[in-house]
């Protein structure tokens, strides 16, 4: 893959167009890197659409069962919106496709880099794959197939009537009009190992005669092998990709990635205040935040990280350079620290935080995220993410002590460990505000703030606080672990800067 301006490629689109046989099919396993011209403007709007898919695919996983019609159905809004291949689109489907190929080896380039991420793309593409794939007809699940090599024979109704009751003993799960109803494939045992074991198919000759419905099991199986392979592969390429200062830093930005508001200008900056910390961090804090609270009190000081991730949320919430001087000094004091230790120290980490010192960077919020990824807590920090870092049963106790109930707990503890952890905090809003589904997914420590006033005061702040955070999150997600100002975006690259030879990112070497 190379990167050229946004004007080759508007040319390139009107030759490319015409190249259908490049992706005859809108399933893929990606087993061929892209190699064309891309503009960084594309690349980044590519990777970014594909990140807000794979969220939603990951947010349906564990709200919907995802056979149900609820979850199909808002999937494929999903992929319409954001124009990616569903169902079987028409001929003219080229650029979704085009965009669908480019878009995952993008992402692979940024999900290689641990193996949490690894663990996480991998889940997400393998659900998208499983509903693509049976959502597609017949005659072109046998030729996606056959182009991927597993080339598994569609036994012909004859043969299946004439088997009926051996597959009918033999399947689990299916009445003998399920049985005529069902469309079989002839499976050699080698791909249906697993299916034999469980005894779940009927054997003759040397073959599984698997039912449609269990038929993705073996492809999925392949894929992931096949991406497994492919993501140590690209994750052999690291030091290659780390030492390119164009990609590094946009690779890490997606990674990290949120996307959404940023909370770096509110205009209810001042209208809270500190006298109304401590019922806020009870009633509208996430936990994250309610931990850094509690322990900043109890010990009248926090570590570096903590005060990081803490006085950056309550920027974003709406204190003013004053109130978080105030505030923090305040606290200090009551510890180890005097007025004049503070004020020498502590204080110019504050102002460099809203901009007003060093380099005048204008840090915005940390979004989750970043939180869950980035500069892990150890003994003595309560900064991080405690649906990631706490020992679960430190984590059961601190619930209970909240007054979670225990079916809450148990189902936030389910998450946790199926390593949702944005999903488990989302979980956590919905017990703690009595609600049944948000009807929307929480990114950010910020945004659970947000929707909690928004909630307790009946809607009326809504439009004033989303207006006030409209910016992207792209503008600077990451300051701590890199230089702000050498992270390329769509708004301060030229598009004629030229990258080359990504490909080799994803090959042998």
């Amino acid at each position: 893959m190379e990167f050229s301006s946004g004007r080759g490629r508007l040319k390139q689109a009107r030759l490319a167009g015409d190249r259908r046989d490049l992706y005859p099919h809108s399933l893929q396993f990606y087993l061929e890197p892209p190699t064309e011209n891309i503009s960084l403007v594309e690349f980044e709007s590519f990777a970014i659409d594909r990140l807000k898919l794979l969220k939603v695919v990951e947010n349906l996983g564990v709200s919907y069962v995802r056979s149900s019609d609820s979850y199909k159905t808002k999937l494929e809004f999903e992929l319409r919106k954001l124009k990616f291949p569903y169902k079987a689109l028409a001929e003219d489907d080229y650029e979704a496709r085009r965009k669908d190929h480019i878009s995952h080896f993008i992402l692979r380039l940024a999900y290689c880099q641990s193996e949490d991420l690894r663990r996480w793309f991998l889940q997400q593409e393998m659900d998208l794959l499983r509903y693509r794939f049976n959502e597609v007809t017949d005659n072109l699940r046998q030729k996606f197939l056959e182009h991927v090599n597993l080339s598994f024979e569609a036994v012909s109704e004859d043969l299946k009537n004439e088997l009926a009751n051996e597959l009918y003993t033999s399947t689990a799960g299916l009445s003998m009009t399920k049985v005529k109803e069902q469309m079989f494939y002839k499976v050699g045992l080698a791909d249906a190992v697993d299916l034999f074991r469980a005894r779940r198919v009927f054997i003759k000759d040397g073959f599984a005669y698997v039912p449609f419905k269990e038929i993705d099991v073996i492809v999925l199986n392949n894929y992931r092998t096949k991406l497994s392979k492919a993501l140590a592969l690209t994750a052999r390429s690291l030091p290659s990709i780390q030492s390119d200062e164009r990609l590094q830093p946009l690779l890490n930005r997606l990674s990290h990635s949120y996307i959404g508001p940023d909370y770096s200008v509110q205009k209810n900056t001042g209208k809270i205040s500190l006298e109304q910390i401590d019922t806020l961090s009870v009633k509208s804090f996430p936990l994250c935040m309610r931990q850094l609270h509690k322990a900043l009190r109890d010990n009248h000081h926090l570590r570096h990280g903590g005060r990081m991730q803490y006085g950056l949320f309550l920027k974003g919430i709406g204190l003013t350079l004053e109130q978080a001087l105030e505030f923090w000094k305040k606290e200090f004091i009551r510890g180890k620290v005097d007025a004049d230790k503070f004020d020498k120290g502590y204080a110019y980490s504050i102002r460099h935080s809203y901009g007003k010192e060093g380099r005048r960077t204008d840090y915005t919020p940390y979004s989750c995220m970043k939180i869950i990824m980035s500069n892990p807590p150890s003994q003595g920090d309560y900064h991080g993410c405690p649906f990631r870092h706490s020992d679960p049963e430190l984590l059961k106790q601190k619930l209970q002590s909240y007054k979670i109930p225990p079916s809450g707990i148990a189902q936030i503890l389910e998450l946790v460990k199926g390593m949702h952890y944005q999903l488990a905090c989302q979980k956590y809003f919905e017990l703690t505000h009595d609600v049944d589904n948000l009807g929307f997914s929480l990114n950010h420590p910020n945004q659970y703030f947000t929707e909690s006033q928004k909630l307790l005061s009946g809607g009326r702040e809504l439009k004033k606080e989303l207006s006030n955070s409209g910016n992207s999150q792209q503008k600077s997600n990451s300051q701590e672990s890199m230089n702000s100002n050498s992270a390329p975006t769509s708004s301060n690259t030229t598009a004629d800067a030229e990258l080359e030879g990504l490909e080799a990112y994803f090959t042998e070497d």
